[in-house]
């Protein structure tokens, strides 16, 4: 058993950062834009780079604990090993519901996208056509999607590139190339705080790649090495990209003036800037990244599926199983795929607004995980510099998703607790099932 596990570790550090920039999707900035700059009023730039800063301090205390641990799992793993299986099935529990419905987005998107360019198909098959061909993928070696994922990433940074010389050469003839060199897309002269806030807020769920990747460490070369480094690296790049994309959008569009429909700008925005030949080339583009995110958001759900099955909290002779010959866990690939069929019957304002709460979740275990393992457990508190990794920069983790709780949707808080109740309705069961077998067997 053990000599076929370690056959399944073959993800490189490059391979597992793709898989997680794509789980990020690259070309969301280009949706959210007309929203956030509404929000931030012109400072979208400068928004990112605020949450870039939130999402990194969350992302050292993700690097710090799979350096020390043997068990994948993210959130779920790192809770339940320093303060017990019952937090950490609460934990992970939450960490589901934004793992499951990353991918039903992407299923939405992709039926949404595929029906505005050929009509003549309807929704419900480009949804069901999607799914099918996520999950068949999923079903084989990770590598597979590692190579697949990297030409779907790629293509989509290259139009992005192609974007940003367009705005420059547009800028640079109709204003003059030193507006290009101006810093008006991050100070604008407004100072207030709070808008820039709210704006992070939406723009943290952006930087979801970093979290994902910590599933894959059974299947990752030298995992305790590779992890922590594909951690930094895929939210440093994925905000590099992201800071730099907006940048451009922004000068060229310093306020929402310009949009019909902020809250839909893509569209807009491409044809503003290169024309409908360039507007038809980049919503392929933005297919292809929908498709990469669906693979490695499929590929993220169905691991932490399969490690939840493992430890018995799901059905272990299946989902917690491992299949033989492909290497994958075959059925929780199969129970994600069933689940993002649901994109046939719901829409994705409804299915965005659940996003937030199970994220917020587990951020905030992670860092508190961090504080329980170094500073309580192992008692590293000797020093300024343990001080400071141990204590304060947990704290000050935990401080700045606090304030991303605080512009939580009222819908998110409300969906996200309805499925805490039922996870602790299923948690009093197995514990009750527990008891009974115990007291059975004393008989």
């Amino acid at each position: 058993m053990k000599k076929t596990e370690v056959s399944f570790r073959t993800l490189s550090l490059w391979q597992v950062i793709i898989i997680g920039v794509a789980y990020m999707t690259p070309m969301t900035v280009f949706d959210t834009f007309g929203i956030v700059s509404g929000v931030t009023e012109g400072r979208v730039p400068l928004a990112y780079l605020l949450a870039l800063f939130a999402m990194l301090l969350t992302a050292i205390s993700y690097a710090r604990f799979s350096r020390v641990s043997d068990k994948p799992g993210s959130a779920y793993s790192y809770t339940a090993e320093t303060c017990g299986p019952q937090a950490g099935f609460f934990v992970g529990w939450c960490a589901l519901l934004d793992y499951i419905l990353l991918p039903l987005i992407n299923a939405l998107l992709a039926g949404i996208y595929l029906e505005a360019v050929i009509p003549a198909v309807p929704y419900w098959a480009w949804v069901v056509l999607f799914t099918v061909l996520v999950t068949l993928i999923n079903c084989f070696r990770i590598n597979l999607l590692a190579n697949l994922s990297l030409i779907f990433v790629f293509a989509p940074i290259v139009l992005m590139l192609l974007f940003v010389y367009l705005v420059i050469q547009g800028v640079g003839h109709d204003q003059g190339y030193n507006h290009v060199l101006t810093m008006a897309p991050l100070f604008n002269g407004n100072t207030e705080i709070l808008p820039l806030i709210a704006g992070a807020s939406i723009l943290c769920f952006s930087f979801l790649g970093f979290d994902a990747v910590t599933t894959l460490s059974h299947e990752t070369k030298d995992p305790k090495k590779t992890i922590p480094r594909a951690v930094i690296y895929t939210t440093l790049i994925g905000g590099v990209i992201f800071f730099t994309a907006s940048w451009f959008i922004q000068l060229y569009f310093p306020s929402n003036v310009r949009f019909k429909d902020p809250d839909a700008a893509l569209p807009e925005i491409v044809m503003y800037v290169g024309g409908a030949l360039f507007q038809a080339v980049f919503l392929c583009a933005q297919i292809m990244n929908t498709f990469a995110s669906g693979l490695a958001t499929h590929a993220s759900a169905s691991r932490l599926m399969h490690i939840m099955g493992r430890d018995g909290i799901f059905h272990k002779g299946t989902l917690g199983q491992v299949h033989s010959k492909l290497g994958t866990p075959l059925y929780a690939v199969l129970g994600i795929g069933v689940i993002c069929l649901l994109a046939i019957v719901l829409d994705l304002a409804t299915v965005v607004s659940m996003i937030s709460f199970g994220a917020l979740i587990a951020f905030t275990a992670v860092n508190f995980s961090v504080f329980m393992k170094f500073y309580v457990h192992e008692k590293q508190r000797q020093g300024w510099n343990n001080k400071l990794k141990n204590l304060f920069l947990p704290l000050i983790s935990v401080v700045a998703i606090l304030c991303l709780w605080f512009n939580l949707e009222k819908s998110a808080l409300l969906f996200g607790l309805a499925w805490l109740t039922v996870g602790i309705v299923i948690f009093i069961y197995k514990k009750l099932k527990k008891q009974n077998i115990v007291i059975g067997n004393a008989y």
